[in-house]
């Protein structure tokens, strides 16, 4: 009987290891025209979208939240730190906007607005992280930062490391 229980379980890990990486979150294989090399993070503001390059014509697509209206910017930039769980501290032209807004937002905070992780870019200005207002996906709704749901960004932070390409077109 023990070895029944036991079994279980080592089955079931078995079988969710060999299942698809978009089964796990909300990632979906896309074709695309986008001519980026596999592993690149191409972020389409105008289409709210983030598509993780996985070869010649073909991405995961994710949806994201962009930068609201005199927020964007487009270029090219990389990966240079990635954080689970970061605290937050609010960048001046935030604290000036929302002066009551506190000078750090701790970790698992329910008003941290980086959710789950974040993937911070070399500029040190901007991340791709999660977010605790789900609802703002797929809006025009930060300050340049490209926001994905908490699912979605913890599968992103497995598939991709310090230093992957980030590119963000509008």
């Amino acid at each position: 009987m023990k070895l029944f229980r036991l079994a279980g379980p080592i089955l079931l890990i078995s079988w969710l290891a060999v299942l698809p990486p978009s089964a796990a979150g909300a990632a979906q294989q896309v074709a695309t025209n986008l001519d980026f090399s596999a592993g690149t993070i191409v972020v389409k503001t105008t289409q709210r979208r983030l598509y993780l390059m996985t070869g010649p014509g073909h991405a995961l697509s994710y949806p994201v939240g962009v930068g609201r209206a005199g927020k964007q910017w487009a270029g090219t930039s990389f990966i240079y730190s990635k954080r689970l769980k970061p605290a937050w501290s609010p960048p001046d032209e935030i604290k000036r906007d929302r002066p009551s807004i506190p000078d750090v937002i701790p970790a698992g905070s329910p008003s941290n607005p980086m959710g789950a992780a974040a993937l911070l870019l070399a500029d040190g200005q901007y991340a791709i992280h999660g977010t605790n207002n789900p609802s703002s996906i797929g809006g025009y709704v930060s300050y340049g930062c490209i926001r994905m749901y908490n699912r979605d960004v913890l599968d992103l932070y497995e598939r991709v490391g310090v230093g992957t390409k980030v590119v963000v077109m509008h």
